[in-house]
Protein backbone atom coordinates (compact mmCIF):
# COMPACT_ATOMS: atom_id res chain seq x y z
CA UNK A 1 0.00 0.00 0.00
CA UNK A 2 0.83 3.29 -0.76
CA UNK A 3 2.15 5.52 2.71
CA UNK A 4 -0.30 8.20 3.75
CA UNK A 5 0.84 11.66 2.34
CA UNK A 6 0.57 14.26 5.17
CA UNK A 7 0.68 17.91 5.07
CA UNK A 8 1.43 19.48 8.34
CA UNK A 9 0.25 23.42 8.98
CA UNK A 10 1.61 25.12 11.24
CA UNK A 11 3.15 28.79 12.17
CA UNK A 12 5.91 27.02 14.56
CA UNK A 13 8.77 25.86 12.23
CA UNK A 14 11.11 24.13 14.76
CA UNK A 15 7.45 22.23 15.60
CA UNK A 16 7.17 21.04 12.27
CA UNK A 17 10.70 20.69 11.71
CA UNK A 18 10.03 17.94 14.87
CA UNK A 19 6.74 16.86 13.81
CA UNK A 20 7.95 15.95 10.32
CA UNK A 21 10.83 14.02 12.32
CA UNK A 22 8.86 12.31 14.25
CA UNK A 23 6.52 11.03 11.60
CA UNK A 24 9.22 10.24 8.83
CA UNK A 25 10.13 7.06 11.26
CA UNK A 26 6.91 5.86 10.24
CA UNK A 27 6.77 3.51 6.83
CA UNK A 28 3.06 3.90 6.37
CA UNK A 29 3.61 8.21 6.46
CA UNK A 30 5.05 10.48 4.14
CA UNK A 31 5.12 14.24 5.21
CA UNK A 32 4.64 16.00 1.78
CA UNK A 33 4.64 19.87 2.61
CA UNK A 34 4.93 22.03 5.74
CA UNK A 35 3.04 25.18 5.83
CA UNK A 36 3.09 27.83 8.13
CA UNK A 37 -0.54 29.44 7.84
CA UNK A 38 -4.43 28.34 6.71
CA UNK A 39 -3.48 30.43 3.09
CA UNK A 40 -0.18 28.15 2.21
CA UNK A 41 -2.03 25.12 3.55
CA UNK A 42 -4.61 25.92 0.89
CA UNK A 43 -2.32 26.14 -1.64
CA UNK A 44 0.10 23.33 -1.04
CA UNK A 45 -2.98 21.06 -0.62
CA UNK A 46 -4.01 21.80 -4.12
CA UNK A 47 -0.61 21.46 -5.33
CA UNK A 48 0.42 18.22 -2.88
CA UNK A 49 -3.40 16.14 -2.64
CA UNK A 50 -2.18 14.73 0.65
CA UNK A 51 -4.47 12.52 2.33
CA UNK A 52 -4.35 13.73 6.14
CA UNK A 53 -3.64 17.76 6.87
CA UNK A 54 -2.28 18.51 10.35
CA UNK A 55 -3.58 21.53 11.13
CA UNK A 56 -2.31 23.95 13.62
CA UNK A 57 -5.96 25.94 14.86
CA UNK A 58 -4.13 29.88 16.07
CA UNK A 59 -2.03 31.32 12.95
CA UNK A 60 -1.77 34.33 11.24
CA UNK A 61 -3.00 35.59 7.57
CA UNK A 62 -5.55 32.65 7.97
CA UNK A 63 -6.50 30.63 10.87
CA UNK A 64 -6.68 26.95 11.09
CA UNK A 65 -10.51 27.04 11.24
CA UNK A 66 -11.16 28.83 8.08
CA UNK A 67 -8.32 27.06 6.55
CA UNK A 68 -10.49 23.39 7.43
CA UNK A 69 -13.79 24.84 6.21
CA UNK A 70 -11.99 25.76 2.75
CA UNK A 71 -10.21 22.43 2.51
CA UNK A 72 -13.48 20.15 3.12
CA UNK A 73 -15.23 22.45 0.34
CA UNK A 74 -12.73 22.10 -1.97
CA UNK A 75 -10.87 18.87 -1.26
CA UNK A 76 -13.75 16.66 0.77
CA UNK A 77 -11.45 13.60 0.43
CA UNK A 78 -8.67 15.36 2.64
CA UNK A 79 -8.68 14.06 6.41
CA UNK A 80 -7.89 16.83 8.45
CA UNK A 81 -7.18 16.94 12.06
CA UNK A 82 -6.64 19.46 14.08
CA UNK A 83 -3.72 20.01 16.09
CA UNK A 84 -3.33 22.39 18.90
CA UNK A 85 -2.28 23.56 22.21
CA UNK A 86 -5.98 24.43 23.31
CA UNK A 87 -9.18 22.68 23.89
CA UNK A 88 -11.66 25.31 24.58
CA UNK A 89 -14.92 24.67 24.02
CA UNK A 90 -15.27 27.41 20.93
CA UNK A 91 -12.09 25.98 19.53
CA UNK A 92 -13.46 22.44 19.62
CA UNK A 93 -16.75 23.07 18.19
CA UNK A 94 -15.57 25.74 15.45
CA UNK A 95 -12.85 22.88 14.20
CA UNK A 96 -15.23 20.69 13.94
CA UNK A 97 -17.82 22.15 12.42
CA UNK A 98 -15.78 23.76 10.06
CA UNK A 99 -15.16 19.61 9.25
CA UNK A 100 -12.32 18.14 11.11
CA UNK A 101 -12.34 14.68 12.02
CA UNK A 102 -9.95 14.73 14.50
CA UNK A 103 -9.22 17.20 17.11
CA UNK A 104 -5.21 16.26 19.42
CA UNK A 105 -3.73 18.30 21.71
CA UNK A 106 0.24 19.26 21.00
CA UNK A 107 1.48 16.89 23.87
CA UNK A 108 -0.34 13.65 22.73
CA UNK A 109 1.49 10.56 22.53
CA UNK A 110 3.70 10.12 19.15
CA UNK A 111 1.83 6.75 19.34
CA UNK A 112 -1.28 7.82 19.65
CA UNK A 113 -0.58 10.90 17.11
CA UNK A 114 0.53 8.20 13.99
CA UNK A 115 -2.51 6.41 14.87
CA UNK A 116 -5.04 9.33 14.27
CA UNK A 117 -3.24 9.91 11.07
CA UNK A 118 -3.54 6.59 9.84
CA UNK A 119 -7.15 6.19 10.91
CA UNK A 120 -7.90 9.50 9.24
CA UNK A 121 -6.64 8.67 5.98
CA UNK A 122 -9.66 5.67 6.60
CA UNK A 123 -12.00 8.50 6.99
CA UNK A 124 -12.46 7.58 10.75
CA UNK A 125 -12.82 10.25 13.51
CA UNK A 126 -10.31 10.55 16.25
CA UNK A 127 -10.86 12.70 19.30
CA UNK A 128 -8.76 13.16 22.52
CA UNK A 129 -11.02 12.23 25.36
CA UNK A 130 -11.55 15.76 26.73
CA UNK A 131 -12.72 16.39 23.49
CA UNK A 132 -14.95 13.31 22.58
CA UNK A 133 -16.36 14.25 26.38
CA UNK A 134 -17.47 17.82 25.38
CA UNK A 135 -19.04 16.57 22.46
CA UNK A 136 -21.28 14.59 24.32
CA UNK A 137 -21.71 16.74 27.21
CA UNK A 138 -22.88 19.34 24.44
CA UNK A 139 -25.16 16.79 22.88
CA UNK A 140 -26.44 16.34 26.28
CA UNK A 141 -27.47 20.05 27.09
CA UNK A 142 -29.24 20.20 23.80
CA UNK A 143 -33.15 20.56 23.78
CA UNK A 144 -35.17 17.54 23.69
CA UNK A 145 -36.80 19.17 20.40
CA UNK A 146 -33.84 19.47 18.69
CA UNK A 147 -33.81 15.49 17.93
CA UNK A 148 -36.11 13.01 17.43
CA UNK A 149 -37.78 10.61 19.48
CA UNK A 150 -34.96 7.77 20.06
CA UNK A 151 -36.28 5.37 17.80
CA UNK A 152 -34.65 1.45 18.54
CA UNK A 153 -31.75 -0.28 16.40
CA UNK A 154 -32.68 -2.58 13.87
CA UNK A 155 -30.05 -4.98 14.38
CA UNK A 156 -29.40 -4.35 18.70
CA UNK A 157 -25.49 -4.02 19.45
CA UNK A 158 -24.26 -7.04 21.47
CA UNK A 159 -23.19 -6.94 24.90
CA UNK A 160 -18.74 -6.51 23.42
CA UNK A 161 -20.44 -3.88 21.07
CA UNK A 162 -22.14 -1.81 23.94
CA UNK A 163 -18.60 -1.77 25.66
CA UNK A 164 -16.54 -0.70 22.32
CA UNK A 165 -18.74 2.04 22.15
CA UNK A 166 -18.67 3.50 25.61
CA UNK A 167 -14.86 3.31 24.94
CA UNK A 168 -15.16 5.20 21.76
CA UNK A 169 -17.41 7.45 23.06
CA UNK A 170 -15.13 8.88 25.18
CA UNK A 171 -12.12 8.78 22.48
CA UNK A 172 -10.43 5.46 22.78
CA UNK A 173 -8.45 4.68 20.22
CA UNK A 174 -8.73 0.87 18.48
CA UNK A 175 -5.27 0.30 20.04
CA UNK A 176 -6.34 1.14 23.88
CA UNK A 177 -9.84 -0.38 23.37
CA UNK A 178 -8.40 -3.42 22.75
CA UNK A 179 -5.62 -3.12 25.75
CA UNK A 180 -8.57 -2.37 27.83
CA UNK A 181 -11.47 -5.27 26.81
CA UNK A 182 -8.27 -7.38 26.62
CA UNK A 183 -8.39 -8.63 22.49
CA UNK A 184 -6.75 -8.55 19.76
CA UNK A 185 -6.91 -4.90 17.80
CA UNK A 186 -8.57 -6.50 14.84
CA UNK A 187 -10.80 -7.80 16.94
CA UNK A 188 -11.72 -4.26 17.97
CA UNK A 189 -11.86 -2.73 14.60
CA UNK A 190 -14.76 -5.23 13.59
CA UNK A 191 -16.70 -4.54 16.49
CA UNK A 192 -16.06 -0.49 15.53
CA UNK A 193 -17.35 -1.91 11.94
CA UNK A 194 -20.47 -3.15 13.18
CA UNK A 195 -21.14 -0.48 15.74
CA UNK A 196 -20.51 2.16 13.03
CA UNK A 197 -22.73 0.05 10.68
CA UNK A 198 -25.80 -0.36 13.04
CA UNK A 199 -26.08 3.30 14.14
CA UNK A 200 -25.81 4.03 10.63
CA UNK A 201 -23.24 6.43 11.26
CA UNK A 202 -20.22 7.58 9.09
CA UNK A 203 -17.51 7.96 11.90
CA UNK A 204 -17.26 7.66 16.05
CA UNK A 205 -18.29 11.20 16.76
CA UNK A 206 -21.49 9.98 15.03
CA UNK A 207 -21.89 6.80 16.57
CA UNK A 208 -21.14 8.83 19.87
CA UNK A 209 -23.49 11.17 19.26
CA UNK A 210 -26.45 8.34 18.01
CA UNK A 211 -25.84 6.59 20.37
CA UNK A 212 -26.44 8.94 23.17
CA UNK A 213 -29.79 9.75 21.81
CA UNK A 214 -30.86 6.17 21.96
CA UNK A 215 -30.12 6.15 25.32
CA UNK A 216 -27.45 3.86 24.95
CA UNK A 217 -24.65 5.79 26.79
Amino acid sequence: MSPVRVLLVDDQALFREALATLLATHDAIEVVGEAGNGDEAIRQAAELTPDVVLMDLRMPVLDGVAATRRLRTDHPGIGIIALTTFDDDEDVFAALRAGALGYLLKDVSSARLIEAVLAAARGESVLQPSVAAKVVAQFVRLPSTSAPEPQPLVVPLSDRELEVLRLLATGHSNREIAATLHLAEGTVKNHVTNVLSKLNARDRTQAALRARSLGLL
